[in-house]
């Protein structure tokens, strides 16, 4: 049975029994607390905290998810996956544990012509927890499970919490016993390779609170309503259904094994090795895919820095397996054409998605390239130097400055021989990890506390927001706050936050900034300077009070500068003008990924390979000011997400939407977008569109920037009162500058190049003079120097000049010191027979080196360095010349 119809059969299972059929939500759901979706309840947490109440009692998902904790250890194993889909079924105050193992049992031993999985009854085992006799009388019940084949489990195994204060409970764990060739018998307690577990029935019956660790808690009392949370692992259930031993081999994952094996020559199953690199590469390639798909682009931080090490690990993992041309184009497709089944946006957005690949992939290739540059001039010099191993600190910076692997590190260094202090480097890498823990927590913060928030919203309920209507409103003070905590009053001079009943301000959201204004009140006056949602349906006013005392039930007026929100208009409509027309200009690959937007001002990242054109550049302004000029009508309307979507419009990847959205059109098709922010009525209301720069914000992502209204305006008059300033310097007509600043740079070319060949000529001039000053040292011509404003390649021509002028009858050294802007530099030259008796300019620039608070290199014949010490360019000429005498 393949993957994707043991995920429909879930659904309509439970869709059959009168659960909603919730849609994934994206990997980057909106929790502070997770860099990416890692379990199939996270959607539901709202409800399951009672922070929000669902539209339905009871629900059921396929939940796409990704842990990354495990990265490293994928292939090693068979058990670790960075992407996997759980199946879940949930219950709110609904049916509780008799109704949770009915489902689950019906559908895992139904037939597999009524819809069900077909499992063998007699196969299945189940743990509950050791108190939980009603889970275990249950089960007996309406499985008709025999008392052995129910075994209890203590907390660890068998209670769920999240780890925090909140709701907890027993859980009853569903095991297949798939046969004594995998282990011995005695059920789950005796072996979890043999007994399989394959799904979590969750009871939440209880309020916890002091979380000490996973078994220690202590139990407050039982929660208002009971709910379900299950977690059935699509992919364990898949191997067991499709009579395969390990996720990596069901239909989902063993294409992309099979293609890297056409590719590489190499066979999965032969090498243990092998088996692990090919399993990384079958995972890797997937889960990419599915980042991708969900709006990650590779980067060097947080999401983006694990889609690269994915990408990155799967390439790699095709090097080490001989396989040294571009591996994405030929394996990301085998991986689209298994899940496209089960997630068919997937192939409508491929072409952004392979685009993104592709790029990284071949940045990935230059990166190695130049590591192996930097690690082979490192191997060298360890050589050299008589070592045999490479240092932690040289692999770390390989891997952290270059981005090179270190197991690519290791395998290279053993092809030369060559050690590496792996424990070194595993150190530097555990104190990067510890410094970047330590700021992503001082960032992010754990389980940020809403408590406050949550009480104003319990006792007043949701804030009346009327941004999108108004400017101006007579509002009541609900509540006021100061770091968090519920105060009294907020005095002159302090900030604090507050709650109103209505507000017209625009909470900061979507990319769009937070709008300005004051509040004014019989005797007081206050700023506003942010807007935020800290939970659904409450709008905090982050104020400082300028005038008086806040207090709670002021009644005020709450207005927003009219300006700060046309501005604000302006750049939010100007951004989706500019995504339209860069989807115009470049094609329907060019998608947004991100935005940002203030009063004049926006920028607006997207897919896309390489650097615009200057022509691109003009065609998207261009294109955004025909809009503008077309006076565009602008409308927002509300409808369900499938709706939108089959409408056309466009969702920013990453983001959380209702089932209520809104989508905002500016001149119909021409762009349609969800969108939560404020807009003008027409699009000639922006006024113009300047776009300014075009920039990389890393492998396949590009970001534009704009001016809008009066803003670009201002940009535009400060670049025509440049060209009039040139023109009147130039004394040309403004569209002659071009033509007359390129004579100026081509005549100053050829000053500089005659000026070149004058100031060669006087040093050349002086070559004869040098020479002259030589002095016998041990018997060894030695000219030594020190030369003012003479550097870099005028120095070492000079060098060169004058040890040939000093012929080849007896040995001869040349050392030549130049100081430019107090900085030392030497150029060291040697003749043949000097070299003959055993002079090296290399090692005598070191020993000048040393002086000079510096180093250098360089062959016998010739070398050169540089310092920092000007003052030593004495002491160097002296070891110069004791080094000669002594050799």
């Amino acid at each position: 049975m393949e993957t994707a119809e043991i995920r429909r059969r879930f659904l309509a299972h439970f869709e059959a029994a009168g659960h909603t059929v919730v849609p994934s939500a994206p990997l980057l759901f909106d929790d502070p607390n997770l860099l990416f979706v890692n379990a199939g309840m996270v959607p539901f947490k709202p409800y399951f905290l009672g922070q929000e109440t669902p539209s339905f009692d009871r629900a059921t998902s396929v939940q796409k998810c990704v842990r990354t904790l495990d990265i490293e250890e994928v292939g090693k194993t068979t058990r670790h996956g960075t992407f996997f889909q759980m199946n879940g079924n949930f219950s709110f105050g609904d049916y509780f544990k008799e109704g949770a193992i009915t489902h689950a049992w019906r559908l895992i031993t139904g037939s597999l012509d009524d819809g069900g999985l077909g499992f063998d009854p007699e196969k299945i085992w189940v743990t509950v927890l050791h108190t939980d006799t009603e889970a275990r009388e249950i089960w007996k019940k309406v499985a008709g499970l025999p008392d052995e084949r129910i075994q209890n489990r203590g907390l660890l195994d068998n209670y769920w919490h999240m780890g925090v204060p909140g709701p907890g409970g027993p859980c009853s764990e569903i095991y297949v016993d798939r046969g004594p060739q995998y282990g011995p018998d005695g059920g789950p307690e005796a072996d979890e390779d043999r007994f399989l577990e394959i799904w979590n029935l969750v009871f939440m019956q209880e309020e916890i609170t002091n979380v000490r660790a996973k078994d220690q808690f202590d139990v407050v009392g039982p929660l208002p309503q009971q709910n379900i949370d299950t977690g059935m692992g699509l992919e364990r259930v898949a191997y067991l259904l499709q009579g395969k031993e390990n996720l990596y081999e069901i239909d989902e994952v063993f294409p992309v094994i099979a293609k890297a094996e056409e590719l590489t020559g190499r066979r999965y199953g032969a090498d243990h090795v092998d088996d692990v690199r090919f399993r990384v590469i079958a995972d890797h390639v997937r889960s990419g895919l599915m980042l991708m798909g969900d709006g990650v682009t590779p980067g060097n931080e947080a999401r983006g820095y694990v889609l690269r090490r994915l990408l990155r690990r799967a390439v790699r993992s095709m090097r080490l397996l001989g396989y040294e041309d571009p591996a994405l184009p030929a394996l990301l497709p085998v991986s689209l054409d298994r899940m496209k089944a089960s997630y068919p946006e997937l192939e409508a957005d491929f072409a952004r998605i392979s685009q993104v690949a592709y790029a990284e992939e071949e940045a990935f290739r230059q990166t190695l390239g130049k590591g192996t540059q930097i690690f082979d001039q490192q191997a060298t010099a360890v050589k050299q130097g008589g070592g045999t191993g490479l240092s932690g600190e040289a692999a770390f910076t390989l891997h952290d400055t270059y981005g090179f692997p270190i197991d690519l590190t290791l395998e290279m260094a053993e092809e030369q021989g060559l050690s590496v202090d792996a424990d070194g480097f595993r150190a530097l890498m555990a104190e990067q990890r510890a410094r970047a823990k330590a700021d992503a927590k001082s960032k992010k913060g754990v389980h940020a506390d809403t408590t406050a928030y949550r009480a104003a919203l319990d006792a007043h309920g949701p804030t009346d927001w009327l941004a999108y209507t108004d400017l101006r409103t007579e509002s009541r003070v609900l509540a006021l706050l100061n770091e968090g905590a519920a105060t009294p009053a907020i005095t002159a001079g302090s900030i604090g936050e507050v709650v109103l009943d209505r507000t017209p301000f625009y909470a900061e959201s979507g990319g769009q900034n937070a709008d300005a204004g004051h509040l004014t009140w019989s005797g007081g006056r206050a700023e506003v300077l942010d807007v935020q949602r800290p939970i659904k349906g409450l709008v905090v006013h982050q104020v400082r009070v300028l005038e008086g005392e806040l207090t709670l039930d002021t009644t005020l007026e709450a207005q927003v500068d009219s300006e700060w929100r046309t501005g604000a208009r302006q750049a939010h409509s100007g951004t989706h003008v500019v995504h339209a027309a860069l989807r115009e200009v470049l094609g329907p690959t060019a998608l947004q990924s991100g935005s940002y937007n203030r009063p004049g001002y926006l920028r607006l990242d997207f897919g896309w390979g390489g650097a615009l054109s200057p022509e691109q550049v003009r065609d998207v302004e261009a294109a955004s000011n025909r809009a503008l000029r077309a006076d565009l009508p602008v409308s927002a309307s509300y409808m369900t997400l499938p709706e939108a979507r089959e409408a056309g419009a466009l969702a920013l990847f990453g983001e959380t939407y209702g089932e209520q959205v809104r989508v905002v059109e500016i001149g119909g098709p021409w762009s349609r977008e969800l969108c939560g922010g404020t807009h003008v009525e027409h699009s000639s209301q922006i006024g113009t569109v300047v776009v300014t720069s075009d920039s990389s914000v890393g492998a396949g992502n590009r970001r534009v920037e704009a001016l809008v209204g009066l803003e670009g305006f201002a940009y535009l008059a400060r670049e025509r009162d440049l060209v009039s300033q040139l023109s009147g310097l130039l004394k040309v007509k403004p569209d002659e500058i071009p033509g007359r600043v390129g004579d100026l740079v081509e005549r100053l070319k050829v000053s500089e190049r005659e000026l070149e060949k004058i100031k060669a000529a006087e040093l050349l001039s002086g070559a004869a003079t040098i020479a002259e000053s030589g002095k016998d040292v041990g018997g060894t011509t030695v000219v030594a120097a020190r030369l003012e404003g003479v550097g870099g390649g005028d120095l070492r021509t000079l060098a060169l000049d004058v040890r040939a002028r000093m012929g080849a009858e007896r040995p001869a050294v040349v050392a030549l010191f130049g100081v430019v802007d107090a900085k030392p530099s030497v150029v060291i030259a040697v003749n043949k027979p000097g070299i003959d008796a055993g002079l090296a300019a290399g090692d005598l620039v070191r020993t000048a080196g040393e002086k000079i608070g510096g180093r250098g290199g360089g062959k016998a014949d010739v070398a050169q360095g540089g310092g920092t010490d000007a003052a030593g360019v004495e002491s160097a000429i002296a070891a110069v010349e004791a080094a000669v005498g002594g050799a």
